[in-house]
Formats: structure tokens, C-alpha cells, sequence
């Protein structure tokens, strides 16, 4: 139990924008994190080249089924925990506080991972659209015109940002629809197959390294709980957004690998894979629609970053406010924006951190689509990975000191569920990254990267630790969120009087 109180008759010092965001709005953050049409263009034709296997379908299905079965206990606990800091304060009040900074340190550095390493991508995708165009530009200079697109509306108000999204992401899924239908309407040999709807495709070697590398177009659908503070109705919006994008991505990632099978043929789908790679789809679909559709989709494919590069942007400076807020880093940060109540520094400081490391890339000659884009995102897929992993057990940690009248199913039964099958993706994932990679077997690269999420959260620790010592007020309200600005510890008992001796 907490030793400290919160003062409910001073203001909140520290709060995000109120009742600005309804389920659609929450749906396209979310849904934005996910990026479905890079996943659709880049993530299913690569599943079906690396992996060797027709199986991309069906690893899609299984697992929108696992994060099914995730979100029940975490959107669950979202009706109880309404924090921006999402996954870190939930690992803080269900495995404890010092597990809580640990996971608070793996996130910030997951989720940077994922949005700085998209600017690789955005920049080479701005510059090939460019180049069409007649204009040559370097990719360095899209990637911080994106950037500075990025950092402005970090800056803007929450609904903003939402309305943005919507644009984006209403394009993007007519695009993904779009390119399937024509697919499907205009099958290899004439005959629309099925073959690689069966479930017996699970079976086939290969499988493995679908799901590993799968579990990463999934990433995103998590962050609705990261906006709950600004939602009209938490206990409703949260729930509500996040099975709707698991249903959608979902839907979109194993229906468009099946059409993409349709239009090549079950039979050579993985061989055309291998030799266009993440022009499958176009090629697939243009000689049915025309150049300019085409070219559309590849615009929009550039959108789909840029909406990715926001969300996530979003998702890092509201973990860097609620830290902030709760004195774990420096209180500066859990201040927000007085005219539109964003997360005014941690929108700065993550904006900072992206532009050292676009500027640092090309000064190092380093690769934006093998070391930035496909590195640091992949990296970044397996942070998220492990703190899904530990909210599964937390969420029936929490569970198990406060039942607070949640049915077993949302309690234990998915939490432990969901638990057991992360666990499992978590292990294949580590122990083939350097495949994901694609390292060679002898590099030490293999297990540098997930060591850094081991010296984030023993960085965590230690850090808790000293809070423990040091700083005990701010130790205590850790996980508290909005009523952690106004805790005040409670007065000390009165000391009890000593008889006299005679």
C-alpha cells in the first residue's frame, strides 16, 4: 500500500487535454502506429520471401487472435488505470514499483527505436517520389522535412493530431481494400484459391519466423491506453479502439496476403516475392489499374509513414510527460503546453533525439534502410514485445490483490493466456534476431541489440532503487498519473506517551 495521499482539494499541477478524443480519433493513433499499408506492402511480401512458406495469411490470423486475447486483460485494466504512461504504470501496479521504472526505461527506448528508425524509411521512399518527379534530393534532407512536419504538430493540440490521422489512414485502408479487390478480381489461372487459407499452413516449417516477425506489424494497437487521459470516456473509448484494431489490422494484413497469393498464384507467390519484394503488390495490381493508381498507392504509401512517424512520436512524448509528472525523470517534463495541453517538453525532447540521430546517420555513412529504418525498427518490435509480455502478468498481478469485480475470463484466463503465447514469440525472437536482421551467424550484433533492453531495465532498477533512498515521496506515487502532482504524505502518528518512572 502506498504511504502517501493524494490532496484532492488542490488542482492537478500536471494534466493532459481533457474529453478531446473519442473512439475514431483514438482508432486512428492507434491504427497509425501500426502503419497497415507499409506492413501490407512491405511486411507480407517479405513474409512470403524470407520465409519461404504460403503460411502469411494464416500467421496473420494467429496473431490478431493472440493480441485478441492481450488486449482483453490490458483494456480491462485500462478501466482502472488511467495513465498515459499505459504499460509502464500498469508492470508498476501489478509486479511493483521497481519492476515499473524497469519497464518504464525498456518502453522509452522501444518506442524511440520504432519512431526514429521510420524516419529511414520516409526519407528514401520522399526521395524516390521525388525523383519521379524530376527533383534529385538526398534522404536525409525528406527525412527532416519530415521531421520538422513531426515536430510541429507534436506541439499541436491532441485532436490535431487526430485529424491528421483520419486523412492519412482513410486513404491508406481505401488503398489496402482497393488493391485487394483488384487481386482477388483477377486471380492467377482464372481461379480464385484458397489453398493458403488452410490452417494445416501452420504447420509447415517456416511458421516460426512468420509469427517473429509478424508480431511487429501488430505494434501499435497497444497505445490506445497511452491517450486514456484525453478520451471522453475512458473505461468505453480505450476498449472500444483497441478491438477495433486488432480486427481491422488483422483483417487487412492476412486479407491482403491472401489476395497477393490470388493474383501471383499459391504456387509462385514466394518466388515472385523474392524477386520484387516490397513492389509485389504494385506489380501485381498494375497492369489492371494504370501508372497513375499506382503511383498513388506509392504516395500514400509514403503517407502511411508519415502517419506512423506521428503516432508515434505522440505515444513517446506522453511516456516521457507521465515520467515526468510522476518525478521519476525531471518534473519539466510533465508540464504541458498552456494553449494546446500537449506534453510541451517530452514532445521537445523526443523531436531533439530524432534530429541528433538524422543528422549523425549520413555523417556516418551508415545505410537509412538497413541501419536506420530496418534496424532500429525491428529493435524497437521486440522492446514492445517484452513490455506486452510483462503487462500480461501484471494485469493478473493487479488482479489478484484488487479483483474489483472482472470476470476470470479478464482477470487470469486471457492475461495468462496471452502471457503464455508472448512468452513463446518473445524466445523465438530473441534466439533468431540475428536472422531478422539478416546478420551473419557469427556476428555478435545477434545479441547486442536485445542486451540493450537487459541494461535498460537494470538501468531501471537502479534507478528505482535510488528514488527508494532518495527521493521516497516520488518512489511512492509511482503509477499514480494525474494524482501523483498533488500527493502529500500523510501526518505523522502521535508519539506515544512515555509512564514516569518514580
Amino acid at each position: 500500500m502506498s504511504n502517501f495521499r493524494s490532496s484532492r482539494s488542490g488542482a492537478v499541477a500536471a494534466t493532459l487535454a481533457r474529453s478531446r478524443l473519442g473512439v475514431p480519433q483514438v482508432l486512428f493513433f492507434v491504427l497509425a502506429a501500426a502503419a497497415p499499408l507499409t506492413v501490407v506492402a512491405g511486411g507480407a511480401s517479405t513474409g512470403f520471401a524470407v520465409t519461404g512458406t504460403t503460411a502469411v495469411p494464416m500467421a496473420y490470423l494467429l496473431i490478431a487472435v493472440v493480441m485478441a486475447i492481450f488486449a482483453v486483460g490490458y483494456v480491462a485494466m485500462s478501466r482502472h488505470v488511467v495513465n498515459a504512461g499505459a504499460m509502464y504504470s500498469y508492470v508498476a501496479h501489478g509486479l511493483g514499483r521497481i519492476p515499473g521504472i524497469a519497464a518504464a526505461f525498456v518502453a522509452l527506448v522501444a518506442y524511440n527505436a520504432m519512431q526514429i528508425g521510420l524516419y529511414g524509411a520516409f526519407g528514401v521512399v520522399a526521395a524516390e517520389v521525388l525523383a519521379v518527379a524530376g527533383a534529385t534530393v538526398p534522404w536525409w534532407i525528406c527525412a527532416l522535412a519530415g521531421w520538422a512536419l513531426v515536430a510541429a504538430l507534436g506541439l499541436a493540440r491532441v485532436d490535431l493530431n487526430g485529424r491528421v490521422l483520419a486523412g492519412l489512414l482513410l486513404a491508406e485502408l481505401a488503398v489496402i481494400v482497393g488493391y485487394g479487390l483488384v487481386m482477388v478480381t483477377h486471380p492467377a489461372g482464372g481461379t480464385v484459391a484458397t489453398e493458403t487459407l488452410d490452417p494445416r499452413q501452420l504447420l509447415t516449417p517456416g511458421v516460426t519466423a512468420m509469427l517473429v516477425g509478424g508480431i511487429a506489424g501488430f505494434v501499435g494497437i497497444e497505445a490506445g491506453t497511452v491517450f486514456a487521459e484525453e478520451t471522453r470516456d475512458p473505461r468505453r473509448t480505450v476498449a472500444r479502439a483497441t478491438y477495433l484494431a486488432v480486427a481491422i489490422t488483422g483483417a487487412c494484413y492476412a486479407g491482403s496476403a491472401w489476395a497477393m497469393s490470388v493474383a501471383a498464384g499459391p504456387d509462385s507467390v514466394v518466388a515472385q516475392a523474392q524477386r520484387h519484394g516490397t513492389e509485389l503488390m504494385f506489380v501485381l495490381v498494375g497492369p489492371h489499374i494504370g501508372q497513375t493508381f499506382v503511383d498513388a498507392g506509392r504516395l500514400l504509401f509514403l503517407t502511411s509513414l508519415f502517419a506512423a512517424l506521428l503516432a508515434f512520436h505522440n505515444t513517446v512524448a506522453r511516456y516521457l510527460f507521465a515520467l515526468g509528472r510522476e518525478r521519476v525523470l525531471p518534473a519539466a517534463l510533465g508540464r504541458t503546453n498552456r494553449r494546446t495541453g500537449a506534453p510541451k517538453l517530452g514532445s521537445l525532447t523526443q523531436s531533439a533525439l530524432a534530429l541528433t540521430v538524422i543528422v549523425a546517420y549520413p555523417l556516418a555513412g551508415l545505410d537509412p534502410i538497413t541501419h536506420l529504418f530496418f534496424w532500429l525498427t525491428v529493435t524497437g518490435g521486440l522492446g514492445v514485445l517484452i513490455l506486452m509480455t510483462a503487462t500480461s502478468l501484471a494485469v493478473i498481478g493487479y488482479f489478484i490483490q484488487l479483483p474489483h469485480g472482472e470476470s476470470a475470463w479478464r482477470r487470469w484466463v486471457a492475461p495468462g493466456t496471452a502471457a503464455w503465447a508472448l512468452c513463446l514469440i518473445l524466445v523465438g525472437t530473441v534466439t533468431s534476431f540475428g536472422d531478422l536482421l539478416g546478420l551473419p551467424d557469427n556476428s555478435e550484433l545477434h545479441w547486442w541489440f536485445p542486451a540493450g533492453y537487459v541494461l535498460a531495465a537494470l538501468a531501471g532498477v537502479g534507478w528505482a532503487l535510488w528514488l527508494r533512498t532518495n527521493r521516497p515521496q516520488a518512489f511512492q506515487t509511482i503509477g499514480w498519473g494525474a494524482d501523483s502532482a498533488t500527493a502529500v504524505a500523510p501526518p505523522a502518528p502521535p508519539a506515544t506517551r512515555q509512564p514516569t518512572r518514580v
